[in-house]
């Protein structure tokens, strides 16, 4: 039976973001029914999710938090966490973490195939008995 995953994905690193969204794509498009919901960044990904919690039966989160020069990096990372691991606690739903941080861009590029993990993680969940 196709199941109903929403993908929200902070496209804040436009290329980064969308290296995740193509990766998880391949894995999850075939059999299920996608909805794609851009978010300027990684920390409006939960509040989006849970917006939508009872209409899709599990979620994506994609984006990428690259560390500068404040602790901004280690708040937003810890607020999306938090907000996504309550969510998929609270609404027994599966949300896969696809929110890649990094200390740089070039670890970021590297990284950009990791949406399909998050997709992998979506899918063992749903499969669950």
């Amino acid at each position: 039976m196709k199941k109903k995953i929403l993908v929200v994905i902070a496209d804040y690193y436009k290329d980064i973001a969308d290296g995740l969204l193509k990766s998880a794509l391949k894995l999850i498009s075939k059999k299920n029914n996608i909805k794609v919901i851009n978010v300027p960044g990684a920390f409006e990904i939960p509040v989006t999710i849970s917006r939508n919690i009872n209409k899709y039966d599990a979620f994506l989160a994609l984006g990428c938090v690259i560390k500068g020069q404040t602790p901004h990096f280690d708040f937003i990372s810890q607020a999306a966490t938090n907000g996504i691991m309550e969510l998929s606690i609270l609404s027994k739903k599966p949300i896969g973490n696809g929110i890649i941080t990094c200390l740089n861009m070039s670890q970021a590029k590297a990284r950009k195939k990791k949406g399909a993990e998050a997709a992998e993680a979506v899918i063992s969940v749903l499969s669950q008995k």
